[in-house]
């Protein structure tokens, strides 16, 4: 598998627009990923940052330009994307209930799973339960099985749709600790509602506000400027737990 050029982008997405049933979800997205990076989506309820993610997939109807390490993927079928090493993190962790967790995992393997050892490194208690069902582990635990799955294989770059959605704060320091360290393997285009986790591994920031890119740049810039934050988020940079953006 061909590694991006250095100082290319692994992504970019230019004009993305998409809809489910005929309606628009999002109308005009413009994004680049660094190699070597975390860039976070951020954006309100509804702005369109899931729709984004199942766009760059081919889940959902889309139009405009997606770019893989500078070949244009946004012609292809899902299965094929994710073949050309585009990893896939969903929303609601989606694994198989009635799967053991190795059945889980094993069915996930490509190329013999050269991550093998990034996941028995950064998922040990999940390894440990290799033999239970994965139906009957806690939401914390699945999301791990959920990660597990997609950093088994070589991929060029992960897609995380809101990792910590729903965790306890214990658990979503545990995510976010997994996440860092997965960072330094493969970049990472994350969706996340909490502005914590988000200061804690971002390096670039995209704002998504009405199916449009509104925002792109360094993460510690966006993050200082707490009258954008607040503005385009509705948020204080600090992230309050309790607020709109990280519900």
């Amino acid at each position: 598998m061909s590694a991006p050029i250095p100082g290319n982008p692994v992504l970019r997405v230019e004009g993305l627009a998409a809809s489910i049933g005929h309606q628009p979800v999002i109308e005009r997205i413009d994004l680049e990923v660094p190699a070597g990076r975390v860039t976070a989506i951020l954006g309100r309820n509804g702005a369109g940052k899931t729709s984004t993610i199942k766009a760059i997939l081919g889940l959902i109807p889309r139009s405009g330009v997606v770019e893989l390490a500078g070949e244009r993927i946004d012609g292809l079928l899902t299965h094929r994307i994710v073949r050309r090493g585009v990893g896939y993190v969903p929303e609601d962790r989606e694994v198989f209930a009635s799967l053991t967790v190795a059945e889980n995992l094993r069915l996930a393997e490509r190329d013999g799973a050269p991550g093998r050892e990034l996941v028995v490194e950064l998922f040990p208690d999940i390894v440990q339960r290799a033999g239970q069902r994965a139906g009957t582990l806690s939401g914390g635990q699945q999301q791990m099985v959920s990660l597990a799955r997609a950093l088994l294989n070589d991929n060029r770059i992960l897609l995380v749709d809101e990792p910590t959605k729903g965790l306890a704060p214990k658990l979503v320091t545990e995510v976010a600790a997994a996440l860092e360290r997965a960072a330094q393997v493969v970049p990472i285009l994350l969706v996340e509602q909490n502005l914590q986790v988000a200061r804690r591994l971002a390096a670039q920031v995209v704002v998504i506000e009405s199916g449009r890119t509104v925002h792109a740049g360094p993460a510690d810039e966006f993050f200082a400027d707490e009258e954008r934050v607040e503005r385009l988020l509705g948020v204080h940079s600090e992230g309050d737990p309790t607020s709109e953006a990280n519900r």
